[in-house]
């Protein structure tokens, strides 16, 4: 069945899990959204954000960007980092493959060799090319990590998912981990605090229950089943964005 017929199947395959599911035009890889920006990387390094219905190409190339409270950042083949400064990407120092910029004003990400770093909030904010940043390094070992409101998400490399403790502006690096029951090949978190991930075989989970007093949250519910696998997923201000494993973009309203 082709895309297009899943989503019109949606009220009956949905319901209250999603609604109003539509196939946005272009081509990602991998897509970020906060505070009502969206972001993404196509197969070819090509950079986008999406201005109303229109997606405009930003200079530069990029396999991984990200946005969120602490600005947009990015990552290129290299593993060299990018901060978008006035319209400009700056280089600045340090190496990673995936970073994100979810945290309140600090960046945190992941490098080749799965080591976990992450970047206090007065660093992040005076970041330039100028300077050697602070680098954190955590200790652990994840493919990838995601930060919101309430503390750090990430998985390993095999799929098993863990949450950072006491994680805040000033101290990044948080203080333990909890193993959270579960497998997700990639999890991103929200700047309000949800958290949405995808599994290998590219089921699209939510983290129910998720509290300031119970950060972890209770139990993962399946939601977008009705689409094709899913590699990719981001969430903001009710929107659930999705990439599918043919680089389609499919924006769903929770």
């Amino acid at each position: 069945m082709l895309l297009w017929e899943f989503l019109l199947l949606l009220p009956l395959l949905a319901g209250s899990s999603a609604q109003d599911c539509i196939e946005i035009p272009g081509s990602l890889k991998q897509i970020d959204a906060s505070n009502g920006q969206v972001f993404g990387v196509n197969s070819a390094g090509n950079i986008y954000t999406l201005y109303g219905d229109s997606w405009a190409q930003v200079p530069g190339s990029l396999k991984h960007v990200t946005v969120g409270p602490a600005g947009v950042w990015g990552v290129n083949n290299n593993d060299n980092i990018y901060k978008l400064v006035g319209g400009s990407w700056q280089q600045v120092t340090g190496l990673l493959k995936q970073i994100d910029a979810g945290g309140d004003m600090f960046v945190a990400g992941v490098s080749m060799y799965d080591g976990i770093y992450c970047l206090s909030r007065p660093a992040t904010v005076s970041a330039n090319s100028d300077s050697a940043l602070p680098w954190v390094n955590i200790a652990g070992s994840l493919k990838y990590y995601s930060c919101g409101l309430w503390g750090c998400w990430g998985v390993n490399s095999a799929d098993n998912i863990y949450f950072r403790f006491d994680v805040t502006p000033d101290s990044c690096a948080g203080s333990r981990w909890e193993y959270v029951p579960g497998k997700l090949s990639m999890i991103e978190v929200g700047t309000e605090g949800s958290v949405y991930g995808v599994t290998s075989a590219g089921q699209v989970f939510r983290r129910d229950g998720i509290t300031k007093s119970n950060p972890v949250g209770t139990t993962w519910t399946q939601v977008a089943s009705f689409i094709c696998n899913c590699k990719h997923v981001s969430y903001d201000l009710g929107l659930l964005w999705l990439i599918t494993d043919q680089d389609k973009i499919v924006k769903c309203r929770i």
